[in-house]
C-alpha cells in the first residue's frame, strides 16, 4: 500500500512514482503546471542542452507549493477542522498559508523575529496567522511543534513528511513528460525533500537517467550525512533558501538508499547562475533557485553534451540582492571598470579623462573626485571613476589609452 493512503508516519522513507503521480492529480488546478523550457542562451553558454523547470512562476513564485497543496488536500476532515500549522521564515510558509486558505483551512504559521517584514506581510495577505518566536529557525520549530500540540494542529513539515516529498516530485514527473530526452536532473537541495522526490519520480520513469543533488560550498549538509561524515556548515550566502544544517530523516535515508550523489556549488557559481539566468534567459531566480545551474557552471566539462533538466525552483530574491550580483557580475566580466587615478590639481584634468574614455567607447556611469582631504599632497587630488564598457577587451583599450597619456592608473 502507498504510505500516501494511509498516512504512513514520516519515518517510512518509501516513495515511489506512483505516489508522485497520485499527488499530481491531488494537485492539479491548485498549483501551476509551469512550463519547461530549451534555454539556446544557457546551452551555447554551458556547452550542455539545457532545459530549465519554471517553478519561479508558481503564485508564490517558488516550489514549495507542489508539496503543500498535496500534504493539505490529504487532510481528515477532523484535521481539516482543527488547522494547519508549520514553520518557515520563507517559501514554505507562504505555500501552506495559500493553499490552506484555498481549502478554507485556517493556517498558523511560525516565523523567527528576524524575518523581513515583506515575508511576514506576504504570508498573512494568504491568509494565515503569523507568530513570531525565537531567534532561529530551530527556536520557531520548537515552539510550532508545541502550538500544534496543544491545539490539535496538524504540522506540515516543509521537507521531513512522505506526501510533501510527493507533491515536490511532480516537477520531475512534469519536466520528463514534456523531454523525454532529459538525461540529467541537477536539482538544488536544502532540507532534500524536492531532491528525494524527483529522484522518486525520474528514476522509475527513466532508468539511467542520472539525479544530482547541488548544495552550496558552505552548507553541505546532505552531502556530509550521505559521506556519514559530522555537520559543518555556515557562513553568508545568496542561497539561503538552502541554507541547511539539519536535513530531512526521510530525504535522508531514501537518498542514501537510492545512492543519490550531491555535488557542491561555489558561492561564486551560484551568482554567476543568478546573473546569468537574468540576462540569458530573462528569468528572475533566488541564489536556491538558480543552484542547478551554479552545479552546471562550476563543472561544465562533466554535463557537456548532456541534456540536463534544473529546476529553477525559486524567484523570490531580494531587489537589492539582485542589484548587487548583477553588479558583480559585470565587474567579474569587466563589463564595468573601477579605476583610481592620482592627478594634479589643475582645471581639465577631470574633462580630459572623460574625454578620453568617451571617445573609445566608454562610459562614466559614476565620479568620486576627492580635492581636499584625501589626496597625498594639497598639488594633487584623488579621483575615482566607474566605467560601463562593452567587454574586458574594451576596457584593456581604455586603460592602455589612459596610460600612454601618461596617467597613473589602477584597477579595483
Amino acid at each position: 500500500m502507498s504510505p500516501l493512503t494511509n498516512l504512513a508516519p514520516v519515518t517510512a522513507p518509501t516513495i515511489t512514482l506512483a505516489d508522485v503521480r497520485a499527488a499530481a492529480a491531488r494537485i492539479r488546478g491548485a498549483v501551476l503546471r509551469t512550463p519547461t523550457l530549451f534555454s539556446d542562451s544557457l546551452s551555447r553558454a554551458t556547452g550542455a542542452r539545457v532545459h530549465l523547470k519554471l517553478d519561479n512562476l508558481q503564485a508564490t513564485g517558488a516550489f514549495k507549493e507542489r508539496g503543500a497543496a498535496n500534504r493539505i488536500a490529504l487532510l481528515t476532515a477532523r484535521e481539516r477542522d482543527a488547522g494547519v500549522i508549520a514553520m518557515s521564515a520563507g517559501n514554505h510558509a507562504q505555500a501552506v498559508a495559500r493553499h490552506a486558505s484555498l481549502a478554507g483551512i485556517g493556517a498558523t504559521i511560525v516565523m523567527p523575529r528576524f524575518t523581513p517584514a515583506t515575508k511576514v506581510t506576504r504570508t498573512e495577505g494568504w491568509g494565515a496567522k503569523v507568530v513570531l518566536h525565537g531567534e532561529t529557525l530551530a527556536e520557531a520549530a520548537a515552539h510550532a511543534h508545541e502550538l500544534a500540540l496543544k491545539h490539535g494542529l496538524t504540522f506540515v513539515h516543509p521537507y521531513d513528511d512522505a506526501a510533501v516529498i510527493a507533491g515536490q516530485g511532480t516537477a520531475a514527473l512534469e519536466m520528463l513528460e514534456d523531454f523525454p530526452e532529459i538525461d540529467t536532473l541537477l536539482v538544488p537541495v536544502g532540507g532534500g525533500g524536492l531532491l528525494t522526490g524527483c529522484a522518486a519520480a525520474a528514476l522509475e520513469m527513466k532508468p539511467g537517467i542520472a539525479v544530482i543533488g547541488v548544495e552550496v560550498e558552505g552548507y553541505p549538509a546532505m552531502q556530509q550525512r550521505l559521506a556519514g561524515l559530522p555537520v559543518a556548515v555556515g557562513g553568508p550566502t545568496v542561497a539561503e533558501g538552502i541554507a541547511v544544517r539539519d536535513v530531512g530523516e526521510v530525504p535522508f535515508a531514501w537518498l542514501q538508499r537510492a545512492g543519490i550523489e550531491v555535488v557542491l556549488a561555489p558561492e561564486r557559481s551560484v551568482e554567476q547562475a543568478i546573473a546569468l539566468l537574468a540576462e540569458g534567459a530573462k528569468l528572475v531566480a533566488e541564489g536556491a533557485g538558480a543552484a542547478g545551474l551554479a552545479a552546471l557552471l562550476a563543472f561544465p566539462e562533466r554535463f557537456a553534451g548532456r541534456n540536463v533538466g534544473i529546476p529553477i525552483c525559486g524567484g523570490n530574491i531580494d531587489a537589492r540582492a539582485l542589484s548587487n550580483v548583477l553588479l558583480r557580475q559585470l565587474l567579474r566580466d569587466g563589463r564595468i571598470l573601477r579605476l583610481h587615478f592620482d592627478i594634479p590639481d589643475r582645471p581639465g584634468m577631470l574633462a580630459d579623462i572623460a574625454g578620453r574614455i568617451s571617445a573609445l567607447g566608454g562610459n562614466v556611469i559614476e565620479v568620486n573626485h576627492q580635492q581636499l582631504f584625501g589626496a597625498p599632497t594639497v598639488q594633487s587630488t584623488e579621483l575615482y571613476l566607474m566605467v560601463e564598457v562593452r567587454d574586458g577587451a574594451q576596457g584593456n583599450a581604455i586603460i592602455a589609452a589612459l596610460q600612454a597619456a601618461d596617467y597613473v592608473v589602477r584597477r579595483g
